[in-house]
C-alpha cells in the first residue's frame, strides 16, 4: 500500500480508456458553507509527473495551471489574501453577495464571461444593495484575477446593477421626535432616539459594543466607512444618557441586541417597522443620520464639528489642516440638539 497523502494535500489518480496523459491530479476546495468538492488541477502522462505535479501544486498553488482556478478557489484565496485589507462590514457584505454566486462555484474562473457575472445579479432576487454588491465583488475577484495573470480581460467592467433610488431624505419634524420620547419607555423607541442624537450610521450601531461606551467622559467611539469616520469619538447627549446606562448595566456585547446578541440590519428593519408604526411615519433609518446633521445645522453648529460627529471629510481646506477641535467643542455642539 502507498503512502498517504496528508488530508488537503490532494490525489493522482490513473484515469479509465487510451490517454495520452492519463494521470490527474486533484486538489480539494471549500465553498463558503464548507463544502468541499475535488476539482483538477493537471495531468500527466505517467503517476511521477504527476506526483512532482502536485507537489509543485502544494508549494505554490498559483503558478500551476492558472486556466483551471475556478471560482470557488479563487474566492476562497481572494478571501484570505485581500479581503482582510477591507472593512468589517465591507468582508461581510461580500460574503453574503457570494452565495448569489454559487451557480458557478466550479466553473474555471477564465471561462465566466460577463453575462454570467450578470446574471448572479439580475437574478439574487434581492434589490439594489445586494446587486451592488454582487457587482463589487466581481469586481475585486476580477482584479485579484487578473493580478494573478488567471484571466487577460476583466468582464466585471461590463456588468450593471441596478441603481440607487434617487430619493429625497425628509429629517424627522420636531413632532414626531417628540412622539418618541412620549414612547421612550420602548427599548426599540430608545434606539431610533440614540440613532438620532449620535449621528452614526446604522451598520455603525449595529457593530458597536458597550466596550466603545465610555460612561465616565460619556462619549462613545465607533465609525466604520471612511478614514475620517473610523474610530471617531461622540459625545452622548444628556437625554439619552439613561438609554446607554441601561444598556451598559444589562452587560451585553452590543449597544443594539436582541435576544440573539448581534443584530443584522434586516432584524433591525423590522423593529424599526414597528416604531415607524407607533408613530405613523414611514422615515428610513438613514434618515436619523440626516436629521443630526440638519438640527445641528439649523441650531448654528461649528461645521468642523458637525463633520467630525457625522465622520465627514471637510470641504475646506483650512478647516481639514489647520483646525482641531476638542472634546468640549464637541460637547457644546452635541447639546445643540434640543
Amino acid at each position: 500500500m502507498g503512502k498517504r497523502n496528508p488530508n488537503g494535500y490532494g490525489c493522482v489518480t490513473c484515469l479509465k480508456g487510451n490517454r495520452s496523459r492519463p494521470w490527474i491530479v486533484k486538489i480539494t476546495v471549500y465553498d463558503v458553507d464548507g463544502s468541499s468538492r475535488q476539482v483538477p488541477v493537471g495531468y500527466a502522462a505517467t503517476e511521477a509527473e504527476a506526483n512532482i505535479l502536485l507537489a509543485q501544486y502544494n508549494n505554490n498553488p498559483w503558478d500551476i495551471r492558472r486556466e483551471t482556478i475556478t471560482l470557488v478557489t479563487l474566492y476562497n484565496r481572494w478571501s484570505e489574501v485581500k479581503a482582510p485589507k477591507l472593512s468589517a462590514v465591507s468582508q461581510r457584505s461580500l460574503k453574503s453577495a457570494f452565495k448569489h454566486c454559487s451557480k458557478y462555484y466550479g466553473v474555471k474562473y477564465r471561462s465566466l464571461r460577463a453575462y454570467q457575472m450578470q446574471d448572479t445579479i439580475d437574478n439574487c432576487g434581492c434589490g439594489y444593495s445586494t446587486q451592488g454588491a454582487i457587482k463589487t465583488l466581481w469586481w475585486h475577484l476580477d482584479r485579484f484575477a487578473f493580478e494573478m495573470n488567471i484571466i487577460d480581460k476583466m468582464y466585471s467592467q461590463l456588468t450593471t446593477a441596478e441603481p440607487i433610488p434617487d430619493t429625497k431624505r425628509q429629517p424627522f419634524t420636531p413632532q414626531e421626535i417628540e412622539s418618541l420620547w412620549q414612547r421612550s419607555d420602548d427599548l426599540w423607541v430608545q434606539t431610533v432616539l440614540i440613532y438620532l442624537y449620535t449621528g452614526f450610521r446604522l451598520t455603525e450601531l449595529l457593530t458597536m459594543t458597550l466596550d466603545n461606551v465610555d460612561v465616565k467622559e460619556w462619549t462613545l467611539k465607533g465609525g466604520v466607512k471612511t478614514r475620517n469616520g473610523k474610530d471617531r469619538i461622540v459625545p452622548i447627549h444628556p437625554r439619552i444618557r439613561p438609554f446607554i446606562q441601561t444598556r451598559y448595566e444589562y452587560n451585553i456585547k452590543y449597544l443594539f441586541e436582541d435576544l440573539d446578541g448581534e443584530m443584522s440590519t434586516r432584524d433591525y428593519y423590522e423593529k424599526w417597522k414597528d416604531v415607524m408604526n407607533l408613530i405613523h411615519s414611514s422615515h428610513t433609518p438613514h434618515e436619523c443620520r440626516h436629521t443630526f446633521e440638519t438640527m445641528l445645522d439649523n441650531a448654528g453648529g461649528n461645521r468642523k464639528c458637525i463633520d467630525l460627529l457625522m465622520g465627514h471629510k471637510s470641504t475646506d481646506t483650512g478647516n481639514r489642516v489647520y483646525n482641531h477641535k476638542t472634546l468640549q467643542q464637541l460637547r457644546e455642539t452635541i447639546i445643540l440638539l434640543k
